[in-house]
This record gives structure tokens, sequence and C-alpha cells, in this order.
């Protein structure tokens, strides 16, 4: 066994998860390259009393099903896996997919079932809200294409931001926590990007490798209605098995008004059109792991991209909630380094970061040379 799955698996089940003695614990993990994983979160967690749960999904079989599933067959799935999702007290999440464009012909209609009747009351209704849980990826050749890296080098990259040292990350973002959650205006300026917003009254949630592995975000939410402007946001993006190059968004009083994808248009409209909370945000959120420094179509890895930004159409989260609902919670990013073309954010008209690197001095220990 490779000691450096071990290290990761520990992490998740000591440090992520925080598994104790006679808790319920389900790993779940689509594809078969994460089983060496599944292998030892096992037998690191049932060593500690814990009982371990195994669940095993396949985007070819979920294509396969969503093809051909009626709204009843979706419910009926939905209900099995609520029942066994409400009995645990902690969830690992691992993706390994072969195929990130598997689901690419899934007609949206389905999709947009499979959201609203199996994923928003298994997973944000009852996942993110009453469970100890943490998601990412698994390093194959997929990832390791999408990243335009080879398998061994994609390997030592994967393990690299995996597993950093959260807890220094943590405490180098107490500051930046305090600064959002005091306040209100944020601009953001960039070419192509025109955009303001408050984030009054919600607070900063840090996210330090307790609930996505890699990690390195500090997110808040935008008043619902309180973003104009416009976001071109620079970095590919993965959705529902598409690929958009760059995204533009025109935001009127929170709501999405114009948009623009090129090619992909016609497909950015039928994510936005998903339900009535699909056109607005439901986090903003500043990425700065210093490992991670191009996108790779995985917002796993894309939002925590040094120097970038991210917002989130749809579902906001329920420790942040502004209030909009929705069955989508969709992240796109933002890069704000001078390769990118810089870019500037505004906390209350002061200047807090300038082509992706903090601005004031108690912040700067989140720039990637203070973390590395």
């Amino acid at each position: 066994m490779d000691p450096r799955v071990t290290k990761l698996a520990d992490l998740l089940v000591n440090y992520s998860c925080e598994v104790k003695k006679g808790q319920k614990l389900l790993f779940e993990m689509v594809g078969f390259d994460p089983f060496d994983l599944g292998h030892e979160v096992t037998r690191i967690a049932t060593r500690k009393g814990a009982h371990v749960f195994v669940n095993i999904r396949h985007d070819r079989l979920q294509r396969r099903f969503l093809l051909d599933a009626t709204e009843e067959q979706i419910k009926a799935q939905a209900k099995y896996d609520l029942h066994r999702m409400r009995d645990m007290d902690c969830y690992i999440g691992v993706r390994g997919s072969a195929n990130t464009m598997e689901l690419g012909d899934v007609p949206s209609a389905k999709q947009k079932l499979w959201m609203k009747h199996y994923v928003t009351p298994v997973h944000f209704k009852t996942r993110v809200a009453k469970t100890r849980w943490v998601v990412l990826r698994y390093p194959n050749d997929a990832m390791a294409q999408n990243a335009h890296k080879s398998l061994h080098a994609f390997e030592d990259f994967y393990f690299d931001v995996c597993t950093l040292d959260y807890r220094k990350m943590s405490k180098a973002m107490d500051p930046l926590k305090k600064r959002m959650d005091s306040t209100d205006q944020v601009e953001i300026k960039a070419p192509g990007t025109d955009l303001s917003f408050s984030i009054k009254g919600l607070p900063a949630v840090k996210c330090d490798g307790k609930l996505n592995i890699p990690d390195g975000e500090c997110y808040s939410a935008p008043v619902k209605k309180s973003i104009n402007g416009t976001i071109r946001f620079n970095a590919a993006a993965l959705y529902e098995g598409t690929v958009f190059d760059e995204i533009n968004l025109r935001f009127k009083n929170g709501k999405v008004v114009d948009a623009d994808a090129g090619a992909q248009t016609k497909k950015l409209e039928e994510v936005l059109d998903h339900d009535t909370g699909s056109r607005y945000v439901g986090e903003f959120a500043l990425g700065f792991n210093p490992h991670v420094t191009e996108p790779m179509l995985d917002a796993l890895f894309d939002e925590k991209i040094a120097g970038s930004l991210h917002m989130a159409l749809g579902n906001a989260y329920d420790d942040c909630d502004n209030g909009n609902r929705s069955s989508i919670h969709w992240d796109i990013v933002h890069i704000q380094r001078p390769e990118r073309g810089g870019g500037e954010i505004y906390f209350d008209g002061e200047l807090i970061r300038k082509d992706g690197l903090f601005v004031p001095k108690e912040l700067q220990g989140l720039n990637p040379d203070r973390l590395v």
C-alpha cells in the first residue's frame, strides 16, 4: 500500500471527520480507482471502533439509469439512500470517474429531476446539514489528462495538495474570517469584470480540510439581491458533462440577466433555468491553496486556486444562508493572478487583494510563499 494513501486516509478519518468509536461512517466511492483509499479508511476507522458502511457507484451505470429512469424511479432511489444517510454520523465521498464526460449526453430534464429528487434531499438537506462530511477526488488517468500531466506527476501533485498542513492554514485564515465577518460591501475589478455586492450579516466560513480535500478557501454569501455588474469567469469549468471555456455573466439586483459562454451559451442557459434559484448566487469565496495554480476541470481543486475567487450559482449553505434555494450549487472560478489579467478585491473600499496576493499585513499569511 502506498504510504501516501494511508496518510490521506488517516487525515480523512481522524482530522476531517473526527470519527469516534461507535459512530457510523459511510464511505462512498464513484468508480473503482479509489479502492485502496477505501481499504485504508475502512481499516483505520474499524480499528477505532467505528461502524463502516461502503457504497460503490459508477458514472456509466448512473448514465444508463438516468437515460431511462422515470421521476418515480429516481424518487425510489432517493428514499432508500435518504434513510441510510439519516442514520450516519460521518460521510466520506470519493470520486474516481474514469471519464469526466460520461454524463454529457444525459438530457438536462433528467439531470434536473436527479438534482431535485435525489441530490437535494440526500446530500444538500441531510448529508451536508446533519453529518460530519468530507468529499474529494482520487488521482487517475482522467484527472491527470484534464490537468495536462502524466499520471505519475499528477499523483505527486495530488498528494502534496491533499495532505498539506491544514492546521497551519486554518490558523492563517482567522484574520480573513474576521475581516469578512465585519464587511458590508465587496467590489471586484478585473478585465471584463466590475461587480459589487454586500455580504453584511452573513458569516464567513473557514474551509480548512474539514469538508473538502484539497481545501483552502474562505466563503460567505452575497445578500441575495445585492449583486450588480459584470464578471468574467476565466477558468474553464465542467458541469453536467459540458466544458465551458469562459463564462460571462451580468447581474441586476442579484439575478443573472445576461449570460454568454460562446458556443456553450445555450447549455449555460439550460443550467440557469434549472429553477428560480439558479440565476442567483449562493456562495462567494476566496481561494488560496498554494499548490493549486491552474484549472483542471474539477471544482474541488479549481475553487482552491491560489489568487482566485469563485461564486456558486444556486443553493446557499446552511451555515451561511442568504435564503437562496436551488437544486444546483455550481462553483465557477475567476483567477486574478497577473498572467490571467490581474485584478483587485475591495472590502468596504479597502484594497484586500491585488493580482492574487493579499495586501493587508494580517492577511499576508495566506499568500503562497507563507503557506508552502
